[in-house]
């Protein structure tokens, strides 16, 4: 749904603002007559001065510490940073949706639909990182500033959940919408999808990421499949594919030197769509419409996880981070319903 384009792009805006806020840190220089070891401080053998890092961060394991720089300590005056930037974003999105998607549509009475076969079930799998993604975004915040890992945890997830069941309560009361269930069980899923992973491994060995290409059959139908770049990019799901990508940490030893940044990677698309549930024959001026077949994709290949590139830069391994969402276009196996097996060179 178009309306995702305000989920993603506002919440990223948080773990941006927070990432950038957490490299700073300060150090101390204080005086002592003899050499000793204090604490966190390090002391020089051919100096009188200890060194003291006044700012001390928890050892964590998640891939996010590459990035972001968890304080032992809890600091009310990042929680009410964080709590400020995600409730003005929150409440930004409310009026963005309200003015540019709700107002397309009549106030009703509350209404419940069955959307389960919608767009071949891509527009679920969709809700489902939404879900995930701003579950794990409340999670970092959280952590920034000090709150331990299982009460961030929870409540980022609880967080998550209930601002994507919000939606669809408000769904339910415009008529061409309506309260979806089969939308509830795909936000439930992906913010179980991080948690579990959280609780077990305190970090997520199995990411989801998407790719996209641009297809011919949007101009078919640009109303449901957008008419610009952007548009099409958010709405056209015969272009885009969603993966599992697997680290290979889940099938390696700690002490293997076979490199982590290694995923196999599961992937699921479908093609042929020019509506939610079937293909018109006709566009709305009259004009006859090419007969389209609907069909599923599956695929499978490697990937790259750009959290466990090892360098020195923190400003590289932020960005690495935020590519991170992305499958990198690697030779892949594809299976459809229709039966046939293809071999993409490079499929993105």
């Amino acid at each position: 749904m178009p309306k995702t384009i305000f989920l993603k792009v506002f919440y990223t805006l948080i773990i941006i603002g927070i990432s950038f806020f957490s490299y700073s840190q300060t150090d101390t220089t204080l005086h002592i007559p003899t050499e000793q070891s204090i604490g966190n401080a390090i002391v020089g053998k051919d100096s009188k001065t200890i060194k003291i890092n006044t700012t001390s961060f928890a050892d964590d394991d998640d891939e996010s510490m590459n990035v972001i720089r968890y304080p032992h300590q809890f600091k009310p005056k990042r929680l009410a940073a964080s709590a400020s930037i995600e409730g003005a974003l929150i409440a930004f999105s409310f009026k963005g949706l309200n003015d540019w998607w709700y107002d397309k549509f009549d106030r009703s009475k509350f209404h419940v639909v069955n959307d389960g076969q919608e767009w071949m079930q891509l527009d679920k799998i969709g809700r489902a990182v939404t879900t995930t993604s701003i579950s794990s975004y409340c999670y970092y915040s959280l952590r920034w500033s000090g709150m331990r890992h299982r009460k961030a945890l929870f409540i980022g997830c609880a967080v998550g959940l209930g601002y994507t069941t919000t939606l669809e309560v408000l769904n339910g009361y415009r008529s061409g919408l309506g309260f979806s269930a089969p939308d509830i069980l795909a936000n439930v899923a992906g913010t179980s999808f991080y948690l579990t992973q959280q609780l077990l491994w305190r970090q997520s060995y199995i990411k989801i990421k998407l790719s996209y290409h641009p297809t011919p059959l949007a101009r078919y139908a640009p109303e449901e499949l957008g008419k610009s770049n952007m548009g099409r990019f958010y709405k056209d799901y015969n272009g885009q594919t969603y993966w599992l990508s697997f680290g290979s940490s889940l099938f390696v030893k700690k002490k293997s030197t076979f490199p982590r940044w290694i995923c196999v990677s599961l992937g699921y698309g479908a093609n042929g769509m020019l509506d939610a549930y079937s293909n018109p024959t006709h566009n709305k001026k009259g004009e006859a419409l090419p007969s389209f077949d609907r069909y599923r994709r599956y695929f499978l290949s490697l990937d790259v996880d750009f959290t466990n590139i090892k360098t020195k830069s923190r400003l590289l391994r932020f960005f690495l981070w935020a590519l991170n969402g992305l499958k990198l276009p690697l030779p892949t196996l594809e299976y459809n319903s229709k039966g046939q097996f293809k071999f993409h060179t490079l499929y993105f």
